[in-house]
């Protein structure tokens, strides 16, 4: 389980407020969207809970453990199991789908892997298997930069998936991509949550959260302001935001 207890994030020298008072816990198994205006926190909340950003204030515990009070054991342990993905993966574009899942991002595998592409064969089948659920398999050998932004997403999750993540924090993940591909990337996330028990907070627009997600929070000047299951809002709701 994950509960995060009052945080709070300011910026600048005037220490204007971005996130105010957020308060919540996710089980194992949630898709999680998070719907409101431009520029009421949502991409500042999730970069806080992959430690991208440092908090103010409040407490973060996950399955019974202080991240924020129980040093590098915890952080570590976070970005091993946590994978943030952006709205444009970060992929290595002159290598292969394949090769991007195998060797990771900064961080997950030793430099001279993700330099040279050299890999052992159980990480090689442990790749292609993931691909193959993903419905990617035929795209394995393609370079990156050839592959749609859809694809592309779905080669990030395979990377996280293949690096053992069982959290994943999606920033607009769908933005830009097409309506078929918009649906394939965040089908697979939902049935991950589904099948394997994975935790999914998302960036999402409201009618893509009403159609995907199990529960949606709203936030609105750095609060949320509702917390509820996955259905179409209500005009009060949506109203608010």
């Amino acid at each position: 389980m994950i509960k995060v207890n009052a945080l709070a994030k300011s910026l600048g020298a005037d220490r204007v407020p971005v996130l105010k008072n957020i308060s919540f816990e996710v089980h194992h198994g949630e898709m999680i969207a998070v719907v409101g205006p431009s520029g009421s926190g949502k991409s500042m909340l999730l970069r806080c809970l992959a430690l991208r950003e440092s908090w103010d204030q409040g407490t973060f515990i996950i399955d019974g453990t202080d991240i924020l009070k129980g040093g590098m054991a915890g952080r570590s342990k976070l970005k091993r199991e946590w994978a943030f993905l952006e709205q444009n993966p970060t992929l290595y574009l002159n290598k292969t789908a394949h090769k991007n899942v195998i060797i990771g991002m900064a961080g997950q595998t030793p430099l001279f892997r993700r330099v040279t592409g050299m890999v052992r064969s159980d990480d090689y089948m442990g790749a292609m298997d993931v691909l193959e659920e993903l419905g990617l398999l035929d795209k394995a050998k393609e370079k990156a930069q050839n592959l749609s932004g859809g694809e592309r997403q779905r080669v990030a999750i395979a990377r996280a998936l293949v690096h053992g993540a069982s959290v994943i924090l999606a920033d607009e993940p769908v933005i830009g991509l097409d309506p078929h591909s918009a649906d394939a990337v965040l089908g697979t996330l939902k049935s991950l949550c589904e099948k394997e028990k994975m935790t999914v907070i998302t960036v999402l627009p409201i009618e893509l959260a009403e159609k995907h997600a199990s529960r949606i929070w709203g936030i609105s000047d750095g609060e949320i302001i509702f917390d509820i299951r996955g259905r179409r809002l209500t005009m009060a709701e949506k109203n608010k935001l």
